[in-house]
């Protein structure tokens, strides 16, 4: 696929599947894994959106995070599963966009594995509190926003190409499918 801006010398699609999506997925979420959690993105109505923490992305490409049982996502998510996640990693690249269906488990083997000391800000009770859930997001598919050389690469041929007129973006992005 061509770019839509007419301008760039290079081409900028590059659609992912399997290993290297899930890789993709890995190395954006790592540099920043606080996303926007949305919920109830299948319904005729007003979708709900808050931060949430992955806590961890499994080799198959699925999200972990950690949520309480009694919150008003838990039971839209048992209401409908589909969900939407929101990544962004840095000011100009790193962007991801993941649709996926969620699961809840009380599975005290998992809660342990993705627990951290900053979590017990909401479980008061630590990694023993009832209230603890685990949520799993299964992706089937996304799309994703990246520089290919890098960020000071990118940087580096957005002023060249800002001084001399040129679109020298160094930008790429494409369909992502775990």
């Amino acid at each position: 696929m061509d770019s839509i801006n007419k301008n760039q010398q290079e081409d900028n699609h590059e659609d992912l599947t399997g290993q290297e999506a899930i890789k993709k997925m890995k190395e954006l979420i790592d540099q920043n894994p606080v996303c926007l959690f949305c919920t109830r993105i299948n319904r005729n109505e007003s979708f709900c959106t808050r931060p949430m923490s992955a806590q961890k992305v499994d080799d198959s490409g699925n999200l972990w995070f950690l949520s309480a049982s009694d919150s008003k996502k838990n039971a839209e998510i048992i209401a409908d599963p589909a969900v939407q996640l929101l990544f962004r990693g840095a000011e100009y690249t790193d962007f991801l966009s993941l649709y996926g269906q969620a699961e809840i488990t009380k599975d005290k083997a998992v809660i342990k594995e993705l627990w951290k000391p900053i979590i017990k800000d909401w479980f008061t009770e630590g990694i023993d509190d009832p209230r603890i859930t685990v949520i799993k997001v299964i992706p089937n598919e996304g799309y994703y926003w990246d520089t290919k050389h890098g960020k000071v690469v990118g940087l580096i041929k957005r002023m060249i190409g800002a001084a001399t007129g040129k679109t020298m973006d160094d930008s790429i992005e494409g369909n992502i499918k775990p």
